[in-house]
């Protein structure tokens, strides 16, 4: 009969491993965390425990309140009440120095803006307070006479009557010709009867040498003229040869400055056809300039004796806003003294020719003319 053994415990075979090829005994698995038998997986790695929110915000704001003592200058390890205080004192010093600073600033603005004010009107003041420029009157005149210190050739008097044969004409070719051109003088109806007296006289000129007077200032605040002197008054026998008369067509009336050289009294008057025609002109008016304002423009009649060719000079007395009030000389471009000079019409010229408007002719004293050749 067949006898059948137990079966043995399983065990594992053993591993060769050794140096000299001993079998090694497997060691024996370490039991689970829970009892559990071998053949788990094994059990992982400790890990640091993790820091906390609040811990690191802890961290945070020491690391912040190192900074901000290390920056103030305190020791690390200050206490937060040190540092609110510092922190607190300092903030109220920076503030305390911008409050000043804008303070300073504010009330020195008025120092300032006085300051500059003053500099600007010291510069302004010291600017000339006016030019003045005078040129000869370019525009023909109601009624003229023009001076020329020659004879008119024959053909030149041709001229006048075949080509420019009207009176615009014959006007510009004379001043072409070197003539200085003289307007009769205003007739002032309606002036004074004081001044009307002075006219009276028979020493008096009857033609008036025209200029134009141009008054500027590059000041920015107003400068007023309020006189007006005639000075350094030379006079000598006008050097007329020729005089060409166009004659009066009745009475004429301008507007502008009349004045006599020497003047008479009250002048220069004013001679627009308005109310204070032959008053004195500064008695009612002034020539104010500058401060943004245009430059004064005068025309002016001078008047000297006849027979004479005088110069002259101006003196005027001004103001302005700097309390500044004097008498001053008028000086040309080259700041000179200005010299005007003003003519008449000759009392003893070799020729006197007149243009005859209708028809139109030249005829001399004798009344001898020269006709246009279709005449």
């Amino acid at each position: 009969m067949t006898t059948i053994e137990p079966p043995d415990e399983r065990r594992d075979d053993p591993q060769p491993g050794g140096a000299d090829n001993t079998v090694t005994e497997p060691a024996p698995q370490q039991a689970g965390r829970d009892g559990d038998s071998a053949g788990g997986p094994p059990a992982a790695a400790a890990q640091p425990p993790r820091q906390s929110d609040a811990d690191e915000g802890n961290g945070a704001r020491e690391s912040f309140a190192s900074i901000v003592a290390e920056t103030l200058g305190l020791a690390p390890g200050s206490s937060r009440r040190r540092l609110t205080v510092t922190l607190l004192v300092m903030l109220s010093i920076a503030l305390m120095t911008v409050f000043r600073d804008t303070l300073t600033g504010y009330l020195m603005i008025k120092p300032s803006v006085t300051r500059e004010n003053d500099s600007n009107a010291e510069y302004d003041a010291d600017k000339a307070p006016f030019t003045v420029s005078v040129r000869p009157e370019e525009d023909e005149p109601e009624t003229w006479a023009v001076v020329l210190d020659r004879a008119l050739t024959p053909e030149e008097k041709q001229k006048l009557v075949a080509v420019e044969n009207d009176r615009a004409g014959a006007f510009s070719y004379l001043k072409k010709l070197g003539g200085r051109p003289l307007a009769t003088t205003a007739t002032l109806e309606n002036a004074p009867k004081r001044y009307k007296d002075q006219l009276a006289s028979p020493a008096l000129g009857g033609y008036a040498d025209v200029f134009q007077m141009n008054v500027m200032s590059t000041r920015s605040t107003s400068v007023a003229i309020n006189r007006w002197q005639v000075t350094d008054v030379t006079c000598q026998k006008s050097t007329g040869h020729t005089v060409v008369l166009l004659p009066e067509q009745g009475g004429a009336s301008y507007e502008g400055l009349q004045l006599h050289i020497p003047p008479l009294v009250g002048e220069p008057v004013l001679t627009d056809e308005t109310e204070g025609q032959g008053e004195p002109y500064f008695s009612t008016h002034v020539i104010e300039v500058g401060g943004g304002q245009p430059s004064g423009n005068y025309k002016v009649h001078a008047i000297v004796p006849w027979g004479k060719s005088c110069q002259w000079g101006i003196k005027v007395r001004y103001t302005d806003p700097y309390q500044t009030e004097r008498w001053v000389q008028l000086k040309d471009s080259n700041d000179k003294p200005l010299r005007i000079r003003t003519d008449s019409i000759p009392t003893d010229a070799r020729e006197t020719w007149g243009l005859i408007v209708q028809p139109w002719r030249l005829c001399d004293r004798s009344g001898k003319c020269i006709v246009h050749p279709t005449t």
